[in-house]
């Protein structure tokens, strides 16, 4: 299984998962639909990002106009895991020449300012924006004094000064790299892993409106490039005809604080009445809508079968966060939240067992958040 690469990345640190363009351009482009002004005059920050390689700088460079950036920022890492393969802008691309003296021993920085024709051929692309780095001509590609690491104080003193930091983070530093853009207090669009919802760090963000889950992913994998060394177990990966290694990943979300159209929509509910009555996976679960043994809730095994008119707490999916819309739902907490003793409030003070999960007939259920219905 494909998500089973990326618990192995977690666990090893091997981070370097590549975002394609496609998934970057129609995560971006949902925010403009709901406010067209979204990036305009901001400074976008992408760090943990090889300028050389990475997509996030490939899409927001030849789109810089149309997204009216002030600036845009680019830093990478040492060393480079997948040189010169993934943008192409200085050297596989058969429109330029193959350069010699690039800095691949060093982590880099790009600042572009500006961006047009600069070559004058009648049209704008990336060999405009190599031609203006080689040139310095109004931005800026040097070497950075520091390894690139988003911690380092070289990469801070850069998040200082951007608005909006859009990235795939490491997927093991990812409570660390969320709680720095607190820290600093930037809006951000960054990549992570479904299951970041549940941990104790990240899980109050989402509970407090300060961070949701971006429109474009809900279910199914995304695909990433990785780097040449990396091991593939996954039944869904394939080698292009470039050489270039590709991983099909499950359970990948956008996390943001940046508003969208989406997380506005209602969730259309049905009535209990109806959903026992009409909703075949509610008929087929056993343990729809019965209340736990240990906490004052109801099991909702399924975000869509949430019943409209129930008014106490309910049980529910970390999925339900896909759908989740804060002016029709209040979220209560988790059983994480009970087990730390958060909600004392939901245990049954007659259960005698354990309380880190909801139990049901005595059988340990799902991780479940819970929730009620906006007052």
């Amino acid at each position: 299984m494909a998500n089973k690469d990326l618990i192995k990345a977690k666990a090893a640190k091997n981070d370097e998962f590549y975002t394609q363009y496609q998934d970057i351009q129609k995560e971006v482009e949902a925010y403009l639909e709901y406010n067209p002004d979204t990036f305009r005059g901001k400074t976008v920050y992408c760090n943990c990002d090889d300028p050389y390689e990475s997509n996030f700088f490939r899409y927001f460079v030849l789109n810089f106009e149309k997204l009216g950036l002030k600036r845009l920022i680019t830093t990478s890492y040492k060393p480079s895991p997948i040189a010169n393969t993934q943008l192409s802008l200085f050297g596989d691309d058969q429109t330029l020449p193959q350069q010699k003296g690039r800095p691949k021993v060093t982590a880099n920085r790009f600042i572009i300012n500006e961006v047009g024709d600069y070559n004058q051929d009648g049209e704008f692309n990336l060999e405009d924006i190599a031609a203006q780095l080689k040139a310095n001509k109004n931005n800026e590609w040097a070497p950075l004094k520091e390894d690139g690491d988003f911690r380092s104080e070289e990469c801070i003193e850069l998040l200082k000064q951007s608005d909006i930091v859009v990235t795939n983070p490491p997927f093991s530093l990812f409570r660390e790299y969320v709680a720095q853009l607190f820290e600093y207090k930037k809006k951000f669009l960054i990549i992570g892993n479904m299951n970041a919802t549940t941990y104790k760090e990240i899980f109050p963000l989402i509970k407090e409106n300060k961070m949701w889950l971006g429109p474009t992913i809900s279910s199914g994998d995304r695909e990433f490039q990785v780097p040449d060394y990396y091991p593939l177990h996954a039944a869904g990966y394939r080698i292009d005809g470039k050489g270039r290694k590709f991983i099909r990943v499950k359970g990948v979300r956008w996390f943001t604080n940046l508003d969208h159209g989406r997380r506005h929509q209602p969730l259309p509910l049905m009535t209990m009445a109806d959903n026992l009555k009409f909703n075949k996976k509610i008929q087929k679960n056993p343990n729809s809508y019965k209340k736990y043994d240990n906490y004052d809730a109801i099991e909702v095994p399924y975000t869509k079968a949430i019943p409209g008119d129930y008014d106490g707490v309910m049980g529910v999916p970390i999925s339900f966060l896909d759908k989740y819309n804060p002016e029709q739902f209040d979220i209560v907490g988790s059983d994480y939240y009970v087990k730390e003793g958060l909600l004392p409030e939901l245990v049954n003070p007659k259960w005698k067992g354990k309380i880190d999960r909801g139990y049901i007939d005595g059988k340990r259920m799902y991780t479940r958040l819970f929730i009620k219905h906006k007052e």
